[in-house]
């Protein structure tokens, strides 16, 4: 099994991790580098690491840990650009990313090439996970049709988030991933998201259903420019 992780931050760490641990090989798509306010919530980092390019310093912290650990980085933006020639030869990817238009990029992109998404998202006390399987269960536009006006929700550089509560997210993404690929009938992941508020401790399973006329997955697609989107960083 072959996964594209998008993020190496908060989410993307324990990820890799657990799917690491499984067998997983990961290849970890981040352009950016670490930076002193990423410590608290990114584990794999520390003060030595500031400065370094995140995908890579996640790959070698897990190859350290893992010997055997099938693990690298690519130090790339994933974009409009190159956003489908990336995702090709995967079995599935993991959108860990902290942006709204890197997070329907991907999921458009995996709509159209038929492609696996785990999509995970934090903030503040709040964490999110999807299992998107194309054609079987919702996508991230039949749930919430498309990204918030600019500036109507913060991004986690803005608001914060609670660091355990990015481990906790990162490790339903990597339990996710391995229910989507191994289990035809993925359970409570086929049509429900996973959600925790970590305040109350409270963790509860959304229903959501598919949307026939949804741009990305349903009969609309045909229509679908999601491709003609402008990308954003991960």
């Amino acid at each position: 099994m072959k996964a594209l992780l998008l993020g190496a931050g908060g989410l993307g760490g324990p990820a890799a991790l657990s799917l690491v641990a499984a067998g997983v090989e990961v290849t970890i798509a981040d352009p950016d580098r670490v930076d002193p306010t990423n410590l608290s919530r990114q584990i794999f980092f520390g003060d030595a690491d500031v400065g370094a390019p995140k995908a890579d310093t996640l790959a070698h912290a897990l190859r350290e840990r893992f010997p055997l650990a099938r693990a690298q980085a690519i130090d790339v933006r994933f974009s409009r650009d190159n956003a489908a020639a990336l995702a090709r030869g995967f079995d599935l990817v993991l959108d860990a990313t902290d942006n709204f238009p890197t997070r329907f990029l991907a999921n458009d992109v995996c709509a159209r090439l038929g492609l696996p998404l785990i999509h995970g998202a934090a903030l503040g006390w709040l964490g999110q996970v999807l299992a998107i399987a194309p054609g079987r269960t919702p996508c991230l536009r039949c749930v919430f049709e498309g990204e918030p006006p600019v500036g109507e929700v913060p991004a986690c550089a803005q608001a914060g988030v609670i660091s355990p509560l990015v481990g906790v997210v990162g490790g339903w993404m990597a339990q996710a991933a391995l229910a989507i690929v191994r289990d035809r009938a993925l359970g409570r992941w086929a049509n429900a998201m996973r959600t925790l508020d970590g305040w109350s401790g409270v963790e509860r399973w959304v229903p959501v259903g598919r949307d026939p006329l949804c741009p990305a997955c349903g009969l609309a697609r045909e229509g679908n420019r999601a491709l003609d989107r402008e990308g954003a960083e991960c």
